[in-house]
């Protein structure tokens, strides 16, 4: 009895977590993968006939949405990588005691709703706003200089949005660095430099792994930065499923794209994961 209660234990702790995903995961996946393959309209109904045009007549509509979302997902990714490392490195060797507090700010943000952040930044970027007005009133700037409804409004909107994910896998990684490994370097008579290189870096890079992962795919997905920021020439993908799903009604083209989005984010992320090595990262996380 107690062999077979020890063995039914660990399935016991997994099954709430389970049927969670299942339920909210892998039955709606089910379900939109259904639809994409269905054909038929809100009034007369759908039927599943194997429909596979809602992919081909999805990226053949939408392809420059789809290249478009990457491209702006990438830029973002790229500039956090930029701005974050910086950060959770300071945290992680210069924080000292406070290394808690300065965390709670990069969160901070998070404590307001993703979309009041992101109008305030249409605000902030407004061709008259408290950012350009004055830079336009003192000549600085050209009247008809402008930022919303351009791609830089909108990367710099993801940019912004998903850079706490970014900063704190990377200052977990940093912070698991063993101090002595620098000492040791510095007793080796290794520069600041080649220190950071041969060291620091490469213990790091479970953090940037983790990090891209949980910044690109949510900024190539995203749709809100795209309809507040931006304009009709920088609509992603994300918008065309938002309208397909809620204002055309086309189920099956929608579900399309969202199934042909998730296969090109997933193809992107073995290829970066084949590119850095997740043997190599596995390992150094491990140690």
């Amino acid at each position: 009895m107690r062999t077979l209660r020890a063995r039914l234990t660990p399935y016991a702790l997994v099954l709430p977590g389970g049927l969670w995903l299942a339920i909210f995961f892998v039955i709606p996946t089910l379900v939109m993968l259904s639809l994409s393959l269905q054909s038929g309209n809100v009034v007369d109904g759908f039927a599943f006939t194997w429909n596979w045009h809602s992919y081909v007549d999805g990226i053949t509509t939408y392809h420059n949405q789809i290249v478009r979302s990457l491209l702006y997902g990438l830029s973002a990714t790229i500039i956090q990588i930029v701005i974050g490392f910086p950060v959770a490195y300071w945290i992680a060797f210069k924080g000292g005691s406070r290394k808690s507090v300065y965390l709670f700010l990069v969160l901070l943000p998070f404590l307001v709703s993703f979309v009041l952040r992101t109008i305030s930044w249409q605000f902030l970027l407004s061709d008259n706003g408290i950012l350009l007005g004055p830079l336009k009133s003192l000549g600085v700037l050209p009247q008809d200089f402008h930022i919303l409804a351009t791609p830089y409004a909108v990367i710099g909107g993801l940019s912004y949005n998903f850079l706490p994910f970014m900063i704190l896998p990377m200052y977990v990684a940093l912070e698991r660095i063993d101090p002595r490994l620098l000492e040791a370097a510095q007793d080796l008579y290794a520069s600041k430099v080649q220190t950071f290189l041969r060291v620091v870096l490469p213990l790091s890079l479970p953090g940037v792994f983790a990090g891209v992962l949980m910044t690109f795919v949510p900024a190539s997905s995203d749709y809100v930065n795209s309809s507040v920021l931006g304009g009709t020439n920088t609509t992603m993908i994300g918008n065309v499923i938002q309208n397909q799903f809620l204002v055309n009604q086309d189920y099956p083209v929608a579900s399309a794209l969202s199934f042909t989005l998730m296969a090109l984010l997933l193809v992107g992320i073995f290829v970066y994961a084949r590119a850095l090595g997740t043997e190599d990262v596995l390992e150094v996380a491990a140690r």
